[in-house]
């Protein structure tokens, strides 16, 4: 009989499942509407890869961001089952090919992005497409109260009538009580089954810190932490700033932003992750995907805004349920610049108006074109040209986005593309007269079926390779075919896209329901006053003031973030401390001492007084406690 456990072992090679796991897969395969709420490193996409295995038939997956589904795609694959992607910005006869390919059952998993969904090629095929699951990955995008809202979330619920007996799995890391109901309502799901794991990240410590000299600050702490580490920036110069200061330092660290080709970002997400790397400086544009169990520091340059981001960021440490740091630095001036960015982040209609213009003008869209089509698009580039406050462009950007007439894509690769535009003939005539470029004209006919008839994605690392060449050379020599006319060459892109929703309109005739925009405001500054509480506190202890904030009130006190050690502290008399403290070094040298042999010895001390003295001298760097519970002074 093939269980869960069963396919989990076949297909994962994991024996057992993690907390919930199971819980969830089993209200699936019962036909239930589920919202699962599992932190960040929880296994979630088990949740409804293992299920679909077990039943005929495809698991649709939507899914926001497009290098996490390229990621799941490839993972699935490698494990030998059929998984492919459709995502903004795709060609349509590549879309058409996925879409057969899913028709006739030769899909089991297809991930897709949300604005996809509403394309009426999609919604064509939807009534013979073999859904048995929908899985909705970052389920938190649909609420407008959440902090990452997406508009085209909300048109998910549309698909279930062309699916009306297929349970929906709604995914999320992070959802307060409010946004959990938003979900379940906006998804129409029915009698949900909700799950959630606990918040309480019992192996993370969290530690805030008021410095105005961060980088050295940052120096420090790597010093003292060792291991893989991550520093979040708010921006891309920084990144590249702290990233440069700190290898000039001798630590091996690099950078990371949206900005970055996907070749970039790829080879250095890759030399992190085989730790050839130690530290990577980064946006938030860093993390998402990526499994990686052993990192062991995550710290927060700048303070995020809002309570959702900093937990998913700083839950990154520790996966691997060892010891780990989550640190954030702030200063005064961090704060008070937060709030004066609210305004900024919620432009006015004038100001929405003049961003669109900008944008049309921009690019040289004519009044009543451009629906659906795609076009390269440099944000810094627009903003300078047209003197604009990138942070007001973004956000006019996004409101128009939630308004339904723009979307901008992540950087999305797109490979080249050739089509040959002369007959055969013509074709043989052109070989004879330059022998030095048949080669590669041959290798294009004999490698891409259909070249001579339409256009063909082609690859130049792989014509390099069969030609024993490099890109370079291979980029050349397609530019020259196509400057001599045998070929229309299309380059490949690696930019953010941005399309036009619908078509496009004069910008008079542009409305916004600023309504609408001032309650998401609100809303906003709530998120950013929580995150400053959180900053500013000294009395709560950092995990029940995390895990209270998502509606989690039973959480003890951790014992090991900054307020507790304080707290700890404070209970103890220097005199005593420094006297306890005496006896504890003395007693432990650099060869390692159990616990108990060190109780033993000094049996007067108390054993509160006792644990809680060995808890700050470890967590101060004086003692270091192994994985089996002995303990070891650090040389000075």
């Amino acid at each position: 009989m093939i269980t869960p456990t069963t396919i989990l072992r076949q297909y994962w090679g994991h024996q057992q499942f993690r907390p919930l796991q199971e819980d969830i897969i089993q209200a699936i395969l019962a036909g239930k509407d589920t919202l699962a709420l599992l932190p960040t490193g929880g296994g979630k996409s088990i949740c409804f890869q293992v299920p679909a295995m077990m039943q005929k038939g495809m698991c649709l997956v939507i899914s926001p961001l497009i290098a996490l589904m390229k990621d799941q795609v490839e993972n699935l694959r490698k494990r030998n089952i059929s998984a492919l992607h459709i995502y903004a910005g795709m060609p349509f006869k590549e879309v058409e090919k996925v879409l057969d390919l899913a028709r006739r059952g030769e899909v089991k998993f297809l991930y897709i992005s949300p604005e996809r969904l509403q394309s009426k090629r999609f919604q064509e095929y939807c009534e013979q497409l073999p859904v048995k699951l929908i899985a909705v990955d970052e389920a938190h995008c649909i609420s407008q109260w959440g902090y990452d809202f997406r508009p085209a979330y909300l048109q998910i619920a549309t698909i279930r009538s062309f699916f009306p007996n297929v349970p929906v799995l709604a995914l999320t890391a992070t959802a307060t009580r409010k946004v959990r109901k938003d979900i379940c309502e906006k998804l129409l799901m029915k009698d949900p089954q909700i799950f959630t794991k606990s918040f309480v990240r019992s192996n993370l410590s969290y530690s805030v810190l008021e410095e105005e000299a961060k980088l050295t600050k940052i120096k420090h702490i790597l010093d003292r932490v060792k291991g893989t580490a991550v520093v979040y920036c708010r921006n891309r110069r920084q990144t590249k700033d702290i990233a440069t200061l700190l290898h000039a330092q001798g630590i091996a660290a690099d950078y990371y932003h949206a900005g970055l080709t996907s070749a970039e970002r790829n080879h250095k997400q890759e030399q992190w992750i085989n730790n050839r790397t130690r530290v990577m400086v980064c946006t938030n544009a860093f993390g998402m995907g990526i499994d990686k169990a052993d990192v062991r520091l995550v710290i927060h340059a700048d303070v995020p805004d809002s309570i959702e981001a900093y937990y998913q960021e700083a839950g990154r440490a520790g996966r691997d349920e060892l010891k780990a740091y989550a640190v954030l630095l702030y200063s005064s001036s961090d704060l008070t610049e937060m709030k004066a960015r609210i305004p900024l982040q919620f432009p006015v209609a004038s100001e929405i108006r003049e961003v669109y213009q900008g944008i049309v003008n921009y690019l040289q869209v004519p009044v009543g074109s451009a629906e659906g089509v795609y076009y390269d698009f440099d944000i810094n580039d627009f903003v300078k040209k047209f003197e604009l406050n990138i942070t007001v462009a973004y956000s006019a950007i996004r409101i128009l986005e939630q308004e339904g007439f723009l979307q901008l894509s992540e950087s999305v690769l797109m490979p080249s593309r050739v089509e040959f535009v002369i007959n055969k003939d013509t074709l043989y005539e052109y070989e004879d007269a330059n022998p030095a470029i048949e080669p590669l004209l041959k290798a294009l006919l004999r490698t891409y079926e259909g070249i001579f008839d339409q256009p063909t994605r082609v690859f130049e690392k792989q014509l390099a390779r069969i030609l024993r060449t490099t890109d370079k050379v291979i980029i050349e020599q397609l530019k020259q075919l196509h400057q001599h006319g045998i070929i229309r060459f299309q380059p490949r892109k690696d930019e953010p896209q941005l399309c036009f929703v619908q078509q496009r309109i004069p910008v008079e005739q542009l409305t916004v329901n600023m309504v609408q925009i001032q309650e998401r405001m609100k809303a906003y500054e709530e998120r950013v006053d929580a995150m400053i509480a959180y900053t500013t506190n000294t009395t709560e202890c950092r995990t029940q003031a995390l895990v209270s904030y998502f509606g989690e009130d039973s959480a003890a006190p951790c014992g090991v973030c900054d307020v507790c050690i304080a707290q700890k502290n404070q209970q103890l008399s220097s005199a005593t401390f420094e006297e306890v403290s005496t006896l504890v070094l003395t007693h432990v040298t650099t060869t390692p001492v159990g616990y108990d042999d060190l109780r033993n010895k000094l049996k007067a001390v108390d054993e509160k007084l006792l644990l809680s003295v060995v808890s700050f001298l470890v967590d101060e760097g004086n003692l270091e406690r192994s994985h089996d519970g002995t303990l070891r002074k650090i040389s000075a």
